[in-house]
């Protein structure tokens, strides 16, 4: 059975830097796509940035290009995205996102409906 397990998010101020983590079990995390979605409130969920297991495909949201980076602990099976120079408009449900098809990750913008695992989410607040 797939479990994705989230966490690391907090409420922090601006300008400061969060790392969130997602643990991978019943899955092979470095053989799929990993990609990260949030979710603000009152608005669609969407993706931020994903990963193929290799790191040979790497996909950064606009809004979060140049200050969000993500990262696979293969011998963890853990897939990370560590955020610098937060802003308020970061704030959301911070989602993981697993999935056997690898084509996911090469699709701009990424699409929910590739994904076939998802976590709980972890909540990231950032005041100004």
């Amino acid at each position: 059975q797939v479990h994705l397990v989230e966490s690391g998010g907090d409420s922090v101020q601006a300008g400061t830097s969060l790392k969130l983590s997602c643990t991978v079990s019943g899955y092979n995390a470095s053989t799929s796509c990993m990609a990260w979605f949030r979710q603000a409130p009152g608005k669609e969920r969407e993706g931020v940035a994903a990963l193929y297991g290799d790191s040979s495909k790497i996909y950064y949201g606009d809004s979060v290009k140049g200050h969000f980076t993500v990262s696979l602990d293969t011998a963890k099976n853990t897939f990370f995205v560590e955020m610098n120079d937060l802003k308020p408009d970061d704030t959301g449900m911070y989602y993981c996102a697993a999935t056997w098809k690898n084509w996911a990750c090469w699709q701009k913008p990424l699409r929910l409906s590739e994904f076939t695992d998802w976590g709980q989410g972890t909540q990231v607040t950032v005041a100004s």
